[in-house]
């Protein structure tokens, strides 16, 4: 497996944990799959667009 996919594969498992909607065997595959640190990282910098798109959505909607 090459270094995209794996990213790309992290990447979709954490978007799945966010919305709370992940099959049984899809959850399997990814823990075979995925490495643990990759998970950290992408989980805390999708974190970080979260709060920070919520910081900027609220200071939009506060300055009109």
């Amino acid at each position: 497996m090459s270094g995209k996919s794996s990213f790309l594969t992290t990447l979709k498992a954490v978007a799945w944990s966010f919305v709370g909607i992940r099959k049984r065997s899809g959850y399997e595959d990814d823990l075979a799959k995925i490495n643990p640190l990759h998970v950290i990282v992408v989980g805390l910098v999708a974190v970080l667009l979260i709060v920070v798109g919520l910081v900027g959505l609220v200071n939009w909607v506060v300055a009109k």
